[in-house]
């Protein structure tokens, strides 16, 4: 290896597979005397709108085609994509999906090419699939419109679309024009300025379905056919006799034009394009003779179904605890896949993992199929057990757990492996509904909401009163918006006063953080009840497309808790941080003591984005007693809690310190407390709260002997937006006997089956002789 004569044979081999390229492809190198053949590199342009020389840049590796993610994308790189395409060179390049959004695998990321490469395969890059980009961010080239010299290419598309983009269902039936989401109408798909249907003749439920999971539908169920052809068979005069019927179509008649017909699908495909179909050639206006637009209707899944006996029916259906959920994003069906086994919930490995097994679970979930199967931990790190690896579905399953799967060891995965998926959902119109005026980028911004947009007149647009508006209620806001999670939630925004919208419209605005849009939310009826009606206190967000993720390390607190008598004179600082019962004001001072329950508590970020306190330095708060900075007034509550969740001791921790104790490797440290430096817990850092610090404890003088929960809660005023505060709290089974106590059973709250806290929650304590 390294002699000359082997280098020069390699060029020699790249130099031959050149001339041998077919039709915008590269050939796979002829196996050398240390090499093994690699895949075989194929390359297409597609994307609409388009001319010939310009496209979102697709790539056909390891038998399936992906796009390739604009990060750190260079005019160097579009070099060599348009030579792989048969262009002398590129001319320039186009970021954020601009040609739309592609299907299927992001193959590419992060490509660095210096521009004389031979092959993409040369540059570098973070490796074949490992990205953390989603389609919006799609790279497309623009080449230059010259072709190299005898370069066969069969990606010429200057008259004809050669695959399918845009699909759509467009609802024919009267009523069903505004009515969200549209789960029946004719399958059109997108072809130079407006749309097209397919023929049905051969359609079967297995297109049907492909279909329904395009729009964001689990399943398809039958439509009647008879009544679509019947009516476009009927004269004008037959339909306008026929208006007392339940479901009336439209009098005018589309003009109907073909695009596609012989559509052939498995039903495991996650997009149309993907399936076995013909395009009819020149014109098409005789086409489909025999046949009618093929029509489609499909079943919606829980969150989306429409009126009560369809609810009904989802929820018999959903009966018990599901086994199987996502965590950690930011839209809804998007998340990190974690399952139930043993009572634990946990993780999957991304060993294997494509979008078949993907879409099982987005069906399973009920949602459409899956338009992304991220590996690498893409939306964050789970905790507990990895229950499954290299899950191989055919498509076909109505539960992952049906799905061929191995168990893991340890040495197999790790959490930063943790599979991910995105889902196509139905389209709701929510993003509609809500906009962002005044701020320096589309992230930011006073919240804006239409109302009166119920009988299809003009929206009339408002703004929302800042009382109460918190965390929560700008998570719900900039999920609505499709900008992710809320950085914060803004109760006056003076400084953003550019909109000429003046009138407050919603007031009372409370949600609980899941839901869809703020309509969604508790908020007053149709009487304003705002204090103050002025712009400046109107509601607003700043967004961001990352979050931090905080939580507990439950094994320590677990392994470090212990009881300590205190003597009162020790404490005066601690009294004055309010870190004591209320009972201690009551206490003979200097003397006597306080009973502590004294532990160690690990913080970890498992998010995608660094933990950062709310306040600026500007506005922390200086504790001279114990000579540091505070800048959260409450990081954690401490509670001692009866079985049936009544308190009989609390303590709370301000953020004395929040920094980077210690590192996962390869994660270097970033925020520091001394010197005022800044605080925070960057992404894979944990900050350590030992035992034997102030205020690390809960003051349990007042407390008599019994079975108590020890109770953690992190971030508890979600003073910081954060991609999950469901895994904020964490609990433990106590046994106090008055002298001792013993703590076990710890783990973060959502970690166990319902059923499993259920018997946590009603544990009588330790009946053996463990205790004298």
């Amino acid at each position: 290896m390294g002699s000359c004569g082997t280098w020069a044979w390699q060029e020699l081999l790249v130099l031959l597979s050149s001339l041998w390229l077919w039709v915008g492809s590269a050939q796979p190198t002829p196996p050398g005397p240390t090499h093994a053949p690699g895949p075989q590199l194929k390359f297409r342009l597609a994307g609409y709108p388009r001319k010939h020389n310009e496209g979102r840049v697709e790539v056909f590796y390891n038998d399936e085609w992906g796009t390739i993610c604009d990060d750190d994308f260079t005019l160097a790189n579009a070099h060599v994509l348009c030579r792989h395409l048969g262009f002398v060179a590129a001319t320039g390049w186009a970021h954020s999906a601009k040609y739309g959004k592609g299907v299927g695998r992001i193959w590419l990321d992060n490509v660095n090419c210096a521009g004389g490469e031979k092959s993409i395969g040369d540059c570098k890059h973070r490796g074949w699939g490992n990205s953390d980009c989603s389609h919006e961010e799609d790279a497309g080239v623009i080449c230059k419109d010259e072709r190299i010299p005898g370069f066969k290419d069969s990606n010429v598309i200057e008259t004809e679309q050669s695959h399918v983009e845009e699909v759509r269902l467009r609802p024919v039936v009267s009523g069903a024009r505004r009515q969200l989401p549209v789960t029946e109408g004719i399958v059109e798909v997108r072809y130079k300025d407006g749309w097209a249907q397919i023929c049905d003749e051969g359609w079967d439920s297995q297109n049907s379905r492909v279909v329904c999971g395009m729009m964001g539908f689990p399943a398809e169920k039958k439509v009647n056919r008879n009544f679509y052809k019947q009516a476009k068979s009927q004269p004008k005069q037959k339909r306008r006799e026929d208006i007392g019927s339940k479901k009336r179509l439209f009098s005018e008649r589309q003009q109907l034009n073909y695009r596609l017909h012989s559509v052939s699908c498995t039903g495991t495909e996650v997009h149309l394009s993907m399936c076995t179909f013909e395009f009819y050639r020149g014109n098409a206006s005789a086409a489909c003779g025999a046949g009618m637009p093929a029509v489609v209707s499909c079943v919606p899944g829980p969150l989306f179904a429409t009126g009560n006996a369809h609810k009904k029916k989802q929820r018999q259906q959903q009966q018990g605890q599901p086994r199987i959920r996502l965590k950690g994003g930011a839209k809804v069906g998007e998340g990190r896949v974690e399952v139930l086994k043993n009572s634990e919930w946990g993780t999957i490995c991304d060993d294997r993992w494509n979008l078949l097994s993907a879409s099982v679970v987005c069906r399973e979930l009920g949602f459409g199929s899956a338009k992304e199967a991220l590996t690498g931990a893409r939306m964050g790190q789970g905790t507990g057990p990895i229950h499954m690896n290299e899950v191989q579905c055919l498509g076909t399953e109505k539960s992952l757990w049906s799905c061929p799967f191995k168990n893991i060891t340890q040495e197999d995965c790790k959490h930063t492996e943790d599979a991910a998926i995105r889902c196509n959902i139905p389209y709701m119109g929510y993003e509609n509904l809500i906009r962002l005026s005044g701020g320096r980028s589309r992230f930011e911004g006073r919240v804006e909401v239409a109302v009166g947009t119920g009988n299809g007149d003009q929206p009339r647009w408002g703004l929302v009163c800042g009382e109460g508006w918190g965390t929560l209620e700008a998570m719900v806001a900039c999920r609505q918006l499709g900008l992710g999670f809320a950085n914060h939630g803004l109760q006056e925004t003076w400084y953003w006063d550019a909109s000429n919208v003046t009138e407050m419209v919603l007031s009372g605005v409370k949600c609980a953080g899941h839901e869809m849009s703020l309509s969604h939310c508790q908020h007053h009826s149709a009487s304003l009840n705002c204090k103050n009606t002025g712009t400046r206190f109107a509601a607003g967000v700043i967004c961001s497309e990352t979050a931090s993720d905080l939580l507990l390390h439950a094994p320590l607190v677990q392994e470090t808790a212990y009881i300590e008598d205190r003597p009162l004179h020790m404490l005066y600082c601690a009294a004055e941080e309010n870190c004591l019962s209320s009972s201690a004001r009551l206490a003979n001072w200097p003397y006597g003591h306080r009973r502590l329950l004294r532990f160690s508590s690990q913080i970890h970020n498992n998010g995608r984005a660094d933990f950062r306190p709310k306040a600026g330095r500007h506005s922390w708060v200086w504790h001279e007693c114990h000579r540091h900075y505070h800048s959260m007034d409450i990081f954690t509550h401490y509670d001692i809690l009866t079985p049936n969740g009544t308190k009989v001791a609390e303590g709370h921790k301000a953020s004395f310190c929040l920094e980077d104790t210690e590192c996962e490797e390869d994660v270097a440290k970033r925020y520091e407390c001394a010197n005022f430096g800044e605080q925070g817990i960057t992404v894979g850092c944990w900050d350590l709260y030992r035992h034997d610090i102030d205020c690390q404890w809960i003051d349990i003088t007042d407390v008599k002997p019994g079975n108590y929960i020890l109770q953690v809660v992190i971030n508890p005023n979600f003073e910081v937006a954060e991609s999950d505060f469901t895994n904020n709290a964490m609990k433990c089974n106590c046994k106090y006997d008055g002298h001792r106590i013993w703590v076990h059973s710890c783990h973060i709250g959502d970690a166990l089956s319902e059923e499993a806290n259920k018997r946590f929650e009603q544990y009588p304590g330790q009946l053996n002789n463990q205790i004298s």
